[in-house]
Order: C-alpha cells, then sequence, then structure tokens
C-alpha cells in the first residue's frame, strides 16, 4: 500500500500532558481545541486553570498528537494569543485510557 511506509514513523500511541499561555480563557478555545482533537482521532481533555492557562492531557497515534501540539502551539482558537505552549509527561501507552475528548470544568 501507498502509505505503508509513512505510516510505520508515526505507530504507537503516546500520552502528553499540555499547559498553553496566553490569552486563552474566555475566547472558546477550550472548544476549539476538542474539536481539533477529535478530527484528529485523538482522546483526551481539556480544562481552564486557576491561574489563566489552559492544560490537559491528549492521547492518541504520536503522529496525530505532534498534530495537535503543532496547533495547541501556532493555531489554537481564532481569538487567542499563545505565548506559550509547555508539553510534559510524555510517554509511550498500550491503549488508550480515555474514550473521548472531553471538556472540564
Amino acid at each position: 500500500g501507498a502509505g505503508g511506509a509513512a505510516m510505520a514513523e508515526g505507530e504507537g500511541l503516546v500520552s502528553v500532558d499540555y499547559e498553553v499561555s496566553g490569552k486563552v480563557q474566555g475566547v472558546f478555545f477550550r472548544k476549539y481545541t476538542q474539536g481539533e482533537a477529535k478530527r484528529l482521532g485523538l482522546v483526551g481533555w481539556v480544562q481552564n486553570t486557576s491561574h489563566g492557562t489552559v492544560q490537559g492531557q491528549v492521547q492518541g497515534p504520536t503522529a496525530r498528537v505532534r498534530e495537535l501540539q503543532e496547533w495547541l502551539r501556532k493555531i489554537g482558537s481564532p481569538q487567542s494569543r499563545i505565548s506559550r505552549a509547555e508539553f510534559s509527561n510524555e510517554k509511550k501507552i498500550t491503549a488508550l485510557e480515555h474514550n473521548d475528548f472531553q471538556i472540564l470544568k
């Protein structure tokens, strides 16, 4: 198949925690993050923090997770202004630990 070799590199599942700083609350950042994650077929969660950032966890195929990381770093929701996106606790997982991508209150 045409996609065989390309897929090999992105094989396996990863879990990554993230925190995004900037103007990211009150700009539908969580809703857009959820939409983008679902579009990519990822699971996890996103929530606002008490100190004005948005944080969460994302799990899925490595290549797809990388796409969401880029999105969190550079794009976000239309009204947002991202100053920094930090990723931590990246680890390989054998199975997804979430059923879908949720917005937590």
